[in-house]
């Protein structure tokens, strides 16, 4: 019904920037409240940030609070994760996911994207 897109993933050093976006296809994207979650190697799914359908609210975990911020655009349909101050601790496949309502448990997330790496080099 709904498909995702992550992209932007890639190598960089300890203290740089990364861009994540997330593209969505079908018309019903706004409907959902959006989570960013990430996964290392040997590691449970985590959550990282999360917008609500309007962008109106915002939530992050503590680890990326200060760092990271979310945002989304409904009418191009695309989400994104600007990761500033990296930290080697960062690296993880990033997934970008759907619900409705507002939560950080990933069981509540509906749909899902494949994934991009990002690897923070110390």
């Amino acid at each position: 019904q709904v498909q995702l897109v992550e992209s932007g993933g890639g190598l960089v050093q300890a203290g740089g920037s990364l861009r994540l976006s997330c593209a969505a296809s079908g018309r019903t994207f706004s409907r959902y409240d959006m989570g960013w979650f990430r996964q290392a190697p040997g590691k449970e799914r985590e959550f990282v940030a999360g917008i609500s359908w309007s962008g109106g609210s915002t939530w992050y975990s503590d680890s990326v609070k200060g760092r990271f911020t979310v945002s989304r655009d409904n009418v191009r349909n695309t989400a994104l994760l600007q990761m500033n101050s990296l930290k080697p601790e960062d690296t993880a496949v990033y997934y970008c996911a759907l619900s409705f309502g507002s939560t950080r448990n990933a069981n509540d997330y509906l749909f899902w994207g494949q994934g991009t790496q990002v690897t923070v080099s110390s």
